[in-house]
C-alpha cells in the first residue's frame, strides 16, 4: 500500500466516527400519560421532553418511532432495532440482563387507585343483594301463609273472612301485612277461639319479625360498605383488581398471589375503571396521580402510599456506545435546572 493510499484510510477512519454520530437515531415510545404521548402531532409528556433536551445537549438528530405496547417496545431495543426506548420503562434485574439502563429519570413506585366515594353502597343495593332477596321473599311467605290460616279461623265467624279461598288471597295477606305493621284492624279482631289465639302469637312474633327484618338490611349495608372499602394492600384481598397485563404491577400482585384482571394497556385500564369492571388499580403511582388530579373528575382516589419504589431509566441495548454521553448529559441537565423545570411542567413542584 503506497502513502498516499495509507493516507486516504486514515482519512476514512477518522471520519467515521463523525458520520456515525451525525447518524439520525432510532428511539422507540409507546403512549404512557403523561410520560409519553402524542398531541396535535407533537410528541410530547415527560420523559420525551426530557429526551428532547437530552439530544438537544449532545446535538443528536433522532426520529420516533411510537409503537402499540410496551412489548413491542421492550423487544425494538432488545433486538437492535431501536437505539433507545423512552416512556416509563422501570429499571428491574430481568430487563438489566439482556439490555442497559441509563441512570435513573424518574423515582417512581406502584400505588393504588380506588373509586372516590370508597365503594359505599345504596340503599338499594343493599335491598337487591341475594341475602336480603331471600329473607324479603320469606317475610311475603309467612305474612301469606299467616293471613290463609286466618281466613281459615274465622271464614264463618265474620264477613271480612266470608270469601272463597281464591277471593280470600289477598285480603288475608292485607290482615296479615297491617297485623305486622300497625297491630291490626281494630274492626277485624279475631272472633273464634282459636283464630284469637293464633292473632296474639301473631302479634308477639311480628315484633321479633320486624327487628330481625331491620337488622338484616343494617347487617347487609355495613357487611358490603366494609368489603367495597379499599384503604391499604391487605384490602385488596376479594376484590377485582386491575392492572396492565405486561408490567411491573402484575408481577408485583403475582408475587402476593392476588387475582388480577391484566389489560393490554392503561387507556383499556382506564376505561374499565370507569366503567366499574373493577374495584381498585394497582399501577405505576404518577400514572395513577396524573388521572386523578387531571381526567379523574373527582371519581378516583390514591390509597396509602408508594409501595414498592422503582425507577425509570432510558433503556438501551446492550453494550450501547450511547449510555456515557447519556449519562453524562442527564447529569448536566440536572445540574442547571433544565430537569426541575421540566418536572414542574408536568408534575409540580416537588
Amino acid at each position: 500500500m503506497t502513502i498516499f493510499q495509507r493516507l486516504i484510510a486514515l482519512f476514512f477512519l477518522l471520519l467515521a466516527p463523525v458520520s456515525g454520530a451525525a447518524q439520525e437515531l432510532t428511539i422507540s415510545t409507546v403512549t404512557r400519560v403523561p410520560f409519553s404521548m402524542e398531541r396535535d402531532g407533537e410528541q410530547t409528556g415527560f420523559s420525551m421532553d426530557l429526551w428532547k433536551a437530552l439530544a438537544d445537549d449532545l446535538g443528536w438528530d433522532y426520529r420516533i418511532d411510537r409503537v402499540d405496547n410496551f412489548s413491542d417496545m421492550l423487544n425494538a431495543v432488545e433486538t437492535n432495532s431501536s437505539d433507545a426506548a423512552v416512556a416509563n420503562i422501570s429499571i428491574t434485574a430481568s430487563r438489566e440482563l439482556v439490555m442497559d439502563f441509563s441512570q435513573p429519570i424518574f423515582e417512581a413506585g406502584l400505588q393504588i387507585m380506588a373509586p372516590a366515594d370508597g365503594g359505599s353502597i345504596s340503599i338499594w343495593s343493599a335491598i337487591m343483594s341475594k341475602d336480603l332477596l331471600i329473607a324479603i321473599a320469606a317475610a311475603f311467605a309467612i305474612l301469606f301463609g299467616g293471613g290463609m290460616l286466618m281466613w281459615h279461623f274465622e271464614r264463618r265467624h265474620q264477613p271480612y273472612f266470608d270469601l272463597s279461598a281464591r277471593e280470600a288471597m289477598f285480603p288475608s295477606f292485607w290482615w296479615a301485612l297491617n297485623l305486622v305493621v300497625n297491630g291490626g284492624f281494630e274492626e277485624r279482631q279475631p272472633r273464634s277461639p282459636l283464630g284469637r289465639l293464633f292473632g296474639v302469637f301473631l302479634v308477639i312474633s311480628s315484633l321479633f319479625v320486624v327487628s330481625i327484618f331491620v337488622a338484616k338490611i343494617t347487617a347487609v349495608l355495613t357487611v358490603d360498605a366494609i368489603q367495597s372499602n379499599v384503604t391499604g394492600l391487605n384490602d385488596l384481598y376479594g376484590k377485582s383488581i386491575g392492572t396492565v397485563q405486561t408490567s411491573t404491577a402484575a408481577d408485583f400482585l403475582r408475587r402476593r398471589e392476588f387475582d388480577f384482571s391484566g389489560y393490554a394497556n392503561p387507556t383499556e385500564l382506564i376505561e374499565a375503571f370507569e366503567r366499574r369492571d373493577i374495584d381498585a388499580v394497582v399501577f405505576d403511582a404518577p400514572i395513577l396521580a396524573y388521572y386523578v388530579n387531571n381526567e379523574g373528575r373527582g371519581d378516583a382516589r390514591l390509597v396509602g402510599k408508594i409501595f414498592v419504589p422503582e425507577n425509570y431509566g432510558i433503556l438501551l441495548p446492550s453494550g450501547s456506545a450511547l449510555a456515557e454521553p447519556i449519562n453524562q448529559s442527564l447529569l448536566k441537565l440536572r445540574e442547571n435546572g433544565t430537569y426541575d423545570t421540566i418536572y414542574r411542567k408536568w408534575f409540580g413542584a416537588r
